[in-house]
C-alpha cells in the first residue's frame, strides 16, 4: 500500500514503476512501457483507484453467484474457499505467443513420446538416456499398465505446463501436469467474468478465443472411443465434491455436455464400462477422468481406494472404453525428468527444446547429489513424488537445524530428491490491497491432442504470489488467479462450441441417463428444501407470537403454546425437546432450546443442519441447476453463515433472517419450477419435496389440530397453522370470517386445487411416480404405486366434519389422528420404496483418502 509520507501519484501506472524490482510483464525497464500493455495503462489510469475496486468487486460478486470455489478440505470437514480473480489481466503479444506455443507444442509431443516409451519398448532405459531408479522409483509409474498401448497417436490427451519468465526475460517451464490436469475450467471462469467487467477493454485488444481448444478436446475425446465415435457416451469421473477442484469437474461437465460420476456410479460388467442410471445401465465408452492414477482401479492399483471402479484397467485393455489421460501418466510429473529432457528431445526429435527447463539436479546421481547438498541454502528441493499437502522447499528458509534434517532426508533415499535453481520470476501488475503492486506470476497453459498435433489454449492461467517476493505461487499457498491475455493484430472471430450439422440433417433427441447417485442427491435436495422450509415457517411464528406477547405484556393460553412447541418438535425431529416428560420447565424457558434448533450445526434436524445438508446435496449435482438457480443455493448458505448468532433467540434480527432465509427458499422452488426441463431429474427432485411437504403438515397437524383445547385456544392455534401454511389469505377469501375445524381441514387437507395441501402433495406424487422408469410387460401396480394410492384414495374419501369430532373420554380427534398416522405409515413406505428401488448408493460422498494429492492449481 502506499506509505503514508509519500504523495499521492499522478496516476497508478507512475505510482507503479516506481516499485519494481525484478523483470516485469508491463515494463521492460525502468520507465520502458511494453506497446502490447499500452491500452491496459491507458484503461488503469482511466479508471483509478476507485474504479478498480469497483471493477474488483464486481468480478467477486459474479465468481460467488456462480459459485466457484476451491475447496479445501480435511476429509468431511472444512471450507469452500471463493475463487479470487484480479480484475487486471497479463497481457502477451502476439509474437510471444507464437514462440510460446511452438514450445508448448513441441513439449506436449515429446511428453507423449516418453508416455509411449515408458508403458511400451523402455529404450530411454535401455540406451541410457533414463535412469531406471528414476522412472521405478517413482509412484506415479503403474507396473500394472505396462505393455498397455492405448488408441491413437497421441495417448496423452491433455497436459499443461507452469512457465514464469526467468531474469533473461525468457519464459522457463517450471514443471508438468499429465496425470488430470487442472484449471481449465477456472481459466475458463476467469474469462467469463473479464468480459462482463471489462468489455470494451477485451474487444478492443483482439484477445484470442478459449472456445477454440474446447472444441478440439471434444473432438479428441470422441476420436479416442472405441465405439460409437459420432455418438460416444462420455463421463466426467471426479473424486466428488470433496474434492478441491469439484467446482471445476461440475462446470467443464456442463460446458461440453458430458455426464460427471463417481467411482460408485460405475461399474465392470463383461469387461465393459457401465453406468448405474435411474433407467437401468448404460454402457461408457470414454472417461475424461479427474482421479488420481492411483484411485482409479482397486482390484489392481490400491486396494483401499474407494474412488476408482473396480475392473476398469481390465476393461481399457480389452479396448472397451477409453480414458483420458491414461491410467500411468503421473509418471511424466517427476521432476526429476526435467533434467534429461534436452538429451531426449534430440533422441526423439532430432532438435533443442524451444523452451527450457529451470535447472534441475536429480539426487540419484552421485555428482549432481554432492551439487545439491553443497548448495542446499541456494536451491529448491522438491521429492520426485507429489504428495497431498505437498511444497517445494526452499533451502535460503531454512534454519541449520532444518537444513540438516533436511540432508539426511536426502542421503537416506537420494533417488526420491531433486533440487532446482532458485528464480526470480518476472512481476506482473496486480490489484492488492487497494493499489496495483507487482507480484510474481506462474502462467499454467493448457494442450490438448488434436488429428495433427497437439493445440495450445490461447492464454491459460495465471496465478500471482500472494505476497510481494514471494515464489511459492500457487492456489493452495493463497495467491490470487488472474485471465491471460493473447492478443491477436486484427480482429478476432467468434469462436462457438457448437457444431454445425451435415446437409441440414435434423438430430435425433437424446436424453443423458441420469446417475443414480444424482437421482438420490436430488431427491434429498428437495427434502431438505421443505425441511428447511417448514422448520423456517413454524420457528418464526414461535417468536413472532412471542415477541407480540412481551409487547402486550399479556399472555398465552398455555396449550396454545405447547401445542407450536411440541409442533416444532415433532417437524424438526430433534427429540426429547419440547415433549419429554418433564418438558414444563422447557417450555417455560424456551430460549436455550430455541437457540439451538437455529445455530446448532451438529444437532440433527436444527435448521443449520438442514441447511448444511441441503447445501452439500445441491453442490453435489451442481451441474444440474441452471445458473441462476446456483445463485440462491449459493446465496442461502452465504447469508445464513455471514450472519451472527443472535443471544436473543426471539430477536427482531432473528426474525428478520428467517423472512429472508423463507423467501429465498421460496424463490428457488419457483427457479427450479421454471427452469428445470421435466426429466428425471426434476421428478425425482419434486418428489422429495412433496413428500416431505407432506410428512412436515402432518406432523404439524398432529401436534396442533388433533388434541382437545378450549374454542379461544383453537381458533388461535388454527389461525396460525394457516399462517405458517401460506393458507391464511386463501382461507378469508373462501370462508370470510368464521374459523372452523372442518373448513380448515378441507383447505390444507382436502383442496386439490391449494399447491399447500395435502391432497395436492399426495396427487403430484401419484403422477411423479407414475412416470418413473419400471420393468417393462407388467401390469400390475407396483410397490411405490400401491403405496401412495393407499394414501391418495383414504384422503379422498375422508369427511371432514367426521375427521373434527372430539371422542369422549379420548381428549383428541380420533379419526383425524387415525388418517394420519396412516397416511405417514403409506408415505414412509414409498420413499423406502423409491430409495430401495432407484437409488445404489445409500453412503454419504466418500471422503478422500490422506494419501490422495492435492488437485495443484
Amino acid at each position: 500500500m502506499l506509505p503514508a509520507d509519500k504523495p499521492m501519484p499522478r496516476s497508478i501506472t507512475q505510482f507503479y514503476d516506481t516499485r519494481l524490482e525484478a523483470y516485469d510483464e508491463m515494463y521492460a525497464g525502468e520507465g520502458q512501457l511494453q506497446p502490447h500493455w499500452q491500452s491496459l495503462t491507458q484503461e488503469l489510469d482511466r479508471l483509478g483507484r476507485e474504479g478498480l475496486e469497483r471493477r474488483h468487486h464486481e468480478a467477486q460478486r459474479l465468481l460467488r453467484e456462480n459459485g466457484v470455489t476451491f475447496n479445501s478440505h480435511e476429509g468431511l470437514h472444512g471450507t469452500s474457499r471463493p475463487w479470487q480473480l484480479d480484475p487486471i489481466p497479463l497481457f502477451i503479444s502476439a509474437e510471444e505467443w507464437s514462440v510460446i506455443e511452438a514450445g508448448l507444442i513441441q513439449r506436449a509431443e515429446l511428453l507423449n513420446l516418453i508416455l509411449a516409451d515408458i508403458y511400451g519398448p523402455q529404450t530411454l532405459i535401455k540406451e541410457g538416456l533414463l535412469p531406471p531408479a528414476l522412472v521405478f522409483g517413482h509412484a506415479g509409474f503403474q507396473r500394472a499398465c505396462v505393455g498397455f498401448k492405448p488408441s491413437g497417436d497421441r495417448p496423452l490427451v491433455l497436459c499443461s505446463s507452469n512457465l514464469a519468465r526467468g531474469p533473461d526475460g525468457r519464459m522457463w517451464v517450471i514443471d508438468d501436469r499429465t496425470q488430470t490436469p487442472s484449471g481449465a475450467g477456472y481459466a475458463l471462469e476467469n474469462r467469463m467474468v473479464m468480459t462482463r467487467i471489462a468489455p470494451a477493454l477485451f474487444r478492443d485488444s483482439h484477445v484470442k478465443r478459449l472456445a477454440g481448444f474446447f472444441q478440439p478436446m471434444r473432438d479428441q475425446l470422441a476420436r479416442i472411443a472405441p465405439q460409437n465415435r459420432e455418438d460416444p457416451h462420455i463421463v466426467v469421473l471426479t473424486p466428488g465434491p470433496y474434492s478441491p477442484s469439484y467446482f471445476e469437474h461440475a462446470y467443464l461437465a456442463n460446458y461440453l455436455g458430458y455426464t460427471l460420476v463417481q467411482g460408485d456410479d460405475l461399474s465392470v460388467r463383461d469387461g465393459r464400462v457401465w453406468l448405474k442410471s435411474l433407467e437401468g445401465l448404460h454402457q461408457v465408452d470414454v472417461i475424461l477422468r479427474r482421479v488420481d492414477d492411483a484411485y482409479c482401479d482397486p482390484l489392481e492399483l490400491r486396494k483401499d481406494s474407494r474412488l476408482g471402479v473396480t475392473g476398469l484397467l481390465q476393461s481399457a485393455r480389452l479396448g472397451h472404453v477409453a480414458i483420458a489421460n491414461p491410467i500411468g501418466s503421473c509418471v511424466l510429473e517427476n521432476p526429476g525428468l526435467l533434467a534429461f529432457l534436452p538429451k531426449i528431445s534430440r533422441h526423439f526429435l532430432k532438435e533443442e527444446l524451444k523452451l527450457p527447463s529451470v535447472a534441475t539436479w536429480w539426487c540419484g546421481q552421485e555428482n549432481e547429489r554432492k551439487f545439491v547438498l553443497d548448495n542446499l541454502d541456494k536451491l529448491v528441493i522438491k521429492p520426485i513424488h507429489r504428495r497431498r499437502g505437498y511444497r517445494a522447499i526452499f533451502g535460503a528458509r531454512l534454519t541449520l537445524a532444518e537444513q540438516a534434517e533436511l540432508r539426511s532426508c536426502i542421503l537416506h533415499n537420494p533417488h526420491l530428491y531433486t533440487g532446482q535453481e532458485m528464480v526470480s520470476f518476472s512481476t506482473a501488475p496486480s490489484f492488492v490491497d487497494g493499489w496495483v503492486e507487482p507480484r510474481h506470476a506462474v502462467l499454467r497453459s493448457f494442450l490438448v491432442a488434436g488429428e495433427d498435433g497437439y493445440i495450445a489454449m490461447p492464454g491459460g492461467l495465471t496465478q500471482i504470489s500472494p505476497q510481494a517476493g514471494e515464489l511459492d505461487v500457487s492456489n493452495r499457498a493463497g495467491g490470487l488467479s488472474k485471465d491471460a491475455w493473447v492478443l491477436s493484430n486484427e480482429p478476432v472471430e467468434y469462436v462457438s462450441l457448437w457444431r454445425q450439422p451435415r446437409n441440414d440433417q435434423v438430430l435425433k433427441f437424446r436424453t443423458d441417463p441420469l446417475p443414480s447417485r444424482d437421482a438420490d442427491n436430488l431427491f434429498w435436495a428437495g427434502r431438505y428444501l421443505e425441511r428447511a422450509e417448514e422448520a423456517a415457517r413454524l420457528l418464526r411464528a414461535i417468536f413472532l407470537l412471542r415477541r407480540e406477547l412481551r409487547d402486550a405484556n399479556g399472555d398465552v393460553p398455555k396449550p396454545y403454546l405447547h401445542s407450536l412447541l411440541r409442533a416444532l418438535t415433532h417437524v424438526t425431529g430433534t427429540y426429547p425437546g419440547f415433549v419429554e416428560d418433564d418438558a414444563e420447565k422447557l417450555i417455560k424457558s424456551p430460549q436455550p432450546e430455541l437457540h439451538s434448533l437455529l445455530h446448532d450445526v451438529h444437532r440433527a434436524g436444527s435448521l443449520a443442519s438442514t441447511l448444511q445438508g441441503f447445501d452439500k446435496a445441491t453442490k453435489t449435482v451442481r451441474d444440474h441447476w441452471p445458473a441462476e438457480v446456483w445463485r440462491i443455493i449459493d446465496a442461502i448458505q452465504q447469508d445464513w453463515d455471514d450472519a451472527e448468532d443472535s443471544s436473543d433467540a426471539g430477536s427482531s434480527r432473528t426474525q428478520d433472517r428467517l423472512d429472508h432465509l423463507i423467501m429465498q427458499l421460496v424463490a428457488f422452488s419457483g427457479l427450479t419450477a421454471e427452469s428445470m426441463t421435466r426429466e428425471a431429474g426434476w421428478l425425482l427432485f419434486d418428489i422429495g419435496r412433496r413428500l416431505e411437504r407432506s410428512l412436515g403438515l402432518i406432523s404439524l397437524l398432529r401436534a396442533t389440530l388433533v388434541p382437545d383445547m378450549d374454542d379461544v385456544a383453537k381458533r388461535q392455534l388454527m389461525e396460525t397453522v394457516l399462517v405458517i401454511c401460506d393458507s391464511l389469505n386463501s382461507f378469508r377469501r373462501r370462508y370470510h370470517s368464521y374459523m372452523q375445524l372442518p373448513t380448515v381441514l378441507e383447505l390444507i387437507l382436502m383442496d386439490q386445487q391449494h399447491p399447500r395441501s395435502l391432497a395436492y402433495q399426495l396427487d403430484c406424487l401419484q403422477q411423479h411416480v407414475a412416470e418413473l422408469p419400471r420393468t417393462q410387460g407388467t401390469h400390475r401396480l407396483g410397490e411405490d404405486e400401491r403405496s401412495i394410492l393407499e394414501a391418495y384414495t383414504a384422503l379422498r374419501l375422508a369427511d371432514a366434519a367426521e375427521l373434527s369430532k372430539i371422542v369422549e373420554g379420548e381428549g383428541y380427534c380420533k379419526g383425524l389422528e387415525d388418517l394420519l398416522s396412516a397416511q405417514v405409515e403409506s408415505l414412509w413406505r414409498l420413499s423406502d420404496v423409491i430409495t430401495s428401488s432407484y437409488f445404489s448408493h445409500s453412503q454419504p460422498p466418500q471422503q478422500l483418502s490422506p494419501q490422495q494429492q492435492d488437485e495443484d492449481i
